[in-house]
């Protein structure tokens, strides 16, 4: 079956005839409520006639569009939406292939996203992006992809990783097509601030393509510095952590992104701009950022996004308007998605009980019924990677325990050293100071610390780091090594073993990325074999694989909400306060920027 989607103005003449009566639709949906996003309403005893891939007519009396061989569904006492947006999904991070992420969320009501393919291009570069794009192209999801623009993430100088991207990379990419849409998260903001050429550059690019530039700030948003990033065309951004992040962003006119993913839980705190300031929520829109295979199964995806909008107060037909119509405006394809009217794609789903429970019994996308109560009905086409992508870790050699020894500038006392701190449901880390012992040279962990260590992996440098982390809350021997390291994608290493860290490493490089959690019971091993970031297997098969690794965290004594998601942004070297890469200790600071720092003060 092929889920192409056609431009509007091939499919004039068939809507016309379709919308007059002289051709008959191919599918109606007859006598439900219809939640109308674009004027705040939902409409009783509404149909809706689709023509192929997009809808010829809504109105109370579709009967003039029925022929023989139109497919009727009866959606009486049903809300009729339209398909569920992600403005901000990394697909990569649900630790799925695009068409098992599509498998997964269909049934859930997402019809389509924006998707920033970063950190399959941290990896693979261009090459990723395009593989990807190609696979989007073969599902039934309105797929718009975004070309990263920071790869590496930091620059050379904080990170190793396994390509680089400028702007004319980023040009070539406008040129594969207009589902291209929009320049990736611009994380250096302070290249952009100050005027950095590459980050300037990919930009210009960007604009002259017509296409669209979305941010990452992340200094407060009482900064001066963020009229200055939005000057650069900057507009739209999913770093909001609290109302006054999103009323700073819609005043600049930027769309403020409010996120509710698997570890990251900012939409209660963001969305009382609206419910309690009273912002117009035009410019606001609800996005993941990311959600896990097993958060997918276990929640659901925007469905569960914006349900979660509704119990925090905000009216059903504008939480979903923040997943729909302000999506699609945003990205400037309002035409084609986000709503229910005439000549738009027909991305359409029926909902069940209550609107406020966002309970999706059929997802119609394209015009194609493909998932019916919770199940997919339609197949999707297989997409094979090539065998360069499943063999992407490459270290100079395996680590040993001795590897994660930190060796102290002194042979006994206290030192003073810089320690990572985990926050909870947070992207963001403090950076704290430690009195530490050291013993015949060497510093010794104790009172619930950790260590952690980044392995190059992608050129076999030999680069390695090791660091301290607090809040992991292994309360026996345990250690979890991963090549999900947001964004240079590293093996990264936590543990407080150092023979249980070198193992959970040397498991990871030998099933050619994953994940792996080591304790005294034995390894609990979820295989990552596309780029070491997605998974080979089935949609439930990864899902059931990921919730062991949390089951095994959880058992060793990290309790951290969706834990691996957590701790696999430790190594995101843009993001405040203390982050660890193959090349040391980072440090984000609105004062001064992104720098290197020693572990010893």
């Amino acid at each position: 079956m092929s889920f192409k989607r056609k431009p509007l103005a091939d499919c004039v003449p068939e809507l016309v005839a379709t919308a007059r009566g002289d051709q008959p639709a191919s599918l109606v949906i007859t006598g439900g409520k219809l939640v109308n996003v674009v004027s705040g309403e939902i409409l009783e005893g509404m149909s809706v006639a689709v023509q192929g891939g997009r809808i010829a007519y809504v109105g109370k009396d579709v009967s003039h569009t029925i022929g023989e061989g139109t497919k009727i569904i009866d959606a009486a006492g049903k809300y009729i939406a339209p398909g569920l947006l992600d403005g901000h999904c990394h697909i990569e991070s649900t630790q799925l292939t695009v068409t098992e992420f599509a498998r997964a969320v269909l049934p859930m009501g997402t019809t389509g996203g924006f998707f920033d393919a970063h950190e399959i291009a941290n990896v693979f570069g261009l090459k990723g992006i395009k593989l990807m794009l190609d696979e989007m192209r073969g599902t039934p999801l309105a797929a718009y992809m975004q070309v990263a623009s920071c790869v590496p993430s930091a620059g050379a100088e904080f990170e190793t990783t396994g390509a680089s991207l400028g702007p004319a990379e980023i040009a070539e990419a406008y040129t594969w097509g207009e589902d291209v849409i929009a320049l990736g998260e611009v994380m250096n903001f302070p290249g952009v601030v100050y005027g950095d050429d590459k980050m300037i550059g990919e930009i210009q690019a960007t604009l002259r393509a017509g296409r669209y530039v979305d941010g990452h700030f992340t200094w407060p948003s009482s900064d001066w510095r963020l009229p200055v990033y939005a000057a650069a065309g900057v507009t739209g951004d999913h770093e909001c952590v609290t109302a006054e992040d999103v009323i700073e962003r819609v005043r600049l006119g930027m769309y403020a992104k409010m996120r509710r993913g698997s570890a990251w839980h900012d939409v209660a705190k963001t969305i009382t701009a609206h419910t309690e300031h009273g912002l117009d929520p035009r410019r606001m829109m609800l996005v993941t950022d990311d959600r896990s295979s097993e958060s997918l199964r276990d929640e659901g995806h925007m469905d569960f996004v914006v349900r979660h909008a509704i119990s925090q107060g905000v009216k059903p037909v504008i939480a979903f308007q923040m997943a729909t119509i302000n999506t699609a405006e945003r990205f400037g394809v309002a035409r084609d998605i986000g709503s229910i009217t005439p000549g738009s794609c027909a991305d359409i789903i029926l909902l069940d009980g209550n609107l406020a429970d966002v309970h999706v019994v059929t997802t119609i996308a394209a015009g194609v019924v493909v998932a019916e109560n919770g199940m997919m009905t339609a197949e999707l086409p297989a997409y094979t990677y090539p065998e360069e992508v499943r063999s992407s870790v490459h270290l100079q050699q395996l680590p040993v325990s001795e590897d994660f020894v930190i060796h102290a500038p002194v042979e006994s006392g206290n030192l003073a050293t810089r320690v990572i701190k985990v926050i909870e449901n947070h992207v963001e880390t403090e950076e704290l100071i430690v009195q530490l012992p050291v013993e015949n040279g060497v510093l010794q962990i104790g009172n619930g610390l950790c260590k952690i260590a980044v392995f190059e992996r992608h050129k076999g440098t030999g680069n390695k780091s090791v660091g301290i982390v607090e809040g992991i809350g292994f309360h026996e021997p345990a250690a979890i090594a991963m090549t999900v390291a947001h964004d240079s994608h590293n093996v990264l290493v936590i543990g407080n073993d150092d023979v249980l860290m070198a193992k959970a490493a040397a498991a990871v490089a030998e099933a050619q990325g994953g994940v792996a959690v080591i304790t005294g019971t034995g390894t609990t091993l979820f295989p990552l074999a596309i780029a070491g970031l997605m998974s080979a297997e089935p949609f439930e098969v990864a899902a059931a694989q990921s919730a062991a690794i949390s089951t095994a965290l959880y058992d060793a004594g990290c309790t951290l909400n969706y834990a691996f998601m957590t701790l696999s942004l430790l190594a995101l070297a843009v993001i405040p306060t203390l982050r660890i890469s193959d090349k040391g200790l980072v440090r984000i600071s609105p004062e001064e920027g992104i720098q290197l720092v020693s572990l010893f003060c």
